[in-house]
Order: structure tokens, then sequence, then C-alpha cells
């Protein structure tokens, strides 16, 4: 299980983010992120193998992305602890329209600390927490991605997954063209082995008649066709 991307907005400014591995979801998340209504809310939307969970607050938004094995326990602990790193930040209520990435160098090495240690090896006490907040709070709801957005958006988030459809032909031609050589490979290996045994049988027929050394056969012949005395 794993987290994929997390950011804190202030409404639909992100302030901070950090995204792990090389594909890039911010045109998904900043969909996501356009669609979270005003109101302090709690909420996870589902994208195929993808969950974005959200947490609203106070004008903030603490969003995370990960995969569906991550479940929904640990992405909120996770969102718990974002929440009060940042607040704990002097600048985080310092104004209410900052620029855009505006705590990026600040606060983006904090959310990638976090995304790491949750993904890897979580706090029993804050997934244990989150348990209980998940089981209380009965507006933390689960809506799908294709409910929220209009055609043209579905084609933007469908981006990412053209490009890792993509990837996955390329890795595909190439594991193709590994297993075609590996194969010319075996087949001449087969054609070289045959022959061998080929030249192994033919000797033993032939040393059956004219011996081991082949010797027998030369020197028949030599009396056979030596003249008559």
């Amino acid at each position: 299980m794993s987290l994929i991307h997390a950011l804190v907005s202030r409404g639909t400014t992100i302030l901070a983010e950090h995204q792990a591995g090389k594909q890039n979801f911010s045109s998904a998340t900043a969909t996501i992120l356009s669609k979270i209504p005003p109101n302090d809310s709690k909420l996870t939307y589902v994208w195929e193998q993808y969950l974005f969970h959200y947490v609203s607050e106070g004008g903030y938004t603490y969003l995370v992305m990960a995969d569906d094995s991550a479940g929904r326990r640990m992405p909120f602990a996770f969102l718990a602890e974002l929440q009060r790193k940042f607040a704990a930040l002097p600048s985080s209520s310092a104004t209410s329209s900052p620029s855009p990435y505006a705590l990026q160098s600040t606060f983006s090495p904090t959310i990638a600390s976090l995304m790491h240690t949750y993904t890897t090896a979580p706090p029993p006490d804050a997934l244990a927490a989150a348990q209980r907040e998940l089981a209380a709070a009965r507006d933390v709801m689960v809506q799908n991605v294709e409910q929220i957005l209009s055609r043209g958006e579905r084609i933007e988030l469908l981006v990412d997954k053209t490009d890792v459809m993509a990837g996955q032909a390329t890795a595909f031609r190439r594991g193709a063209r590994g297993v075609r050589r590996q194969m010319w490979w075996r087949n001449v290996k087969v054609v070289a082995l045959g022959g061998v045994v080929g030249l192994v049988v033919l000797w033993i027929l032939v040393a059956q008649v004219c011996g081991a050394g082949l010797n027998q056969c030369g020197g028949k012949s030599l009396k056979g066709d030596a003249p008559a005395a």
C-alpha cells in the first residue's frame, strides 16, 4: 500500500505538495481539489484503483491520493498528522490569500517525510485514532469521481492513464524482443545439440562395423583390392 500524492491548499490554491514516484497526477489532484465544497468536510473520492482522501477544515484542505490497497484508515491517519504539522507552522494562518506554492520550500519536505513514514511504518496509535474517528464520523462518505466530473474533466484525468498505458506498451515491446532473442538462442542450441547427437550416433553405427578406430574397414578394402599372385 502506498501514498502517491499529498498536498495542503487554501481553497483551490495549493500551498505545498509532494508526489512520490515518477507518474504525474497533478492534473487529477487539481481537478479533485476544485470539486471540494468550501464547508468543513471529510470525503473519499474513488477513481479506478486510486482513492482521493481529504479533510477540509477552517478554509484549508489536506488531500492525499493513495492506491486502493491502502484502505482508508492509514490515509486519514496521515491527513490528521499532516493537519497537526501544518497548524504548528507560524506562517500557516498568516494571510487569507496566499500565493500558489507559498510554502513549497518549507513544508514540502515535511509532507514527503510523513508520506514515507505512513507508507512504510505507520504509527499504531495514529492508526487506532483514525479508526475511531472513521467509525464515529457518519459524514465521511465515499463517492465515485465519475459522479462529479464533466466529460472534459474525465479526459484530463485520463491523460495520466494514457501515459501509463503507453509506458506499459513500451515495456511489453521490450519484453517481446527479449523473448524472441531467448527463443532464437534456444533454437540454435537445440540444432547444435542435435548435430552433435547425430554425429555420435553415426560414429556408433560405423564403429560397430569398422571398429572403434575405423581401421577394420580400411584393412578389408585394401585386402580386397590386392591383385592375385
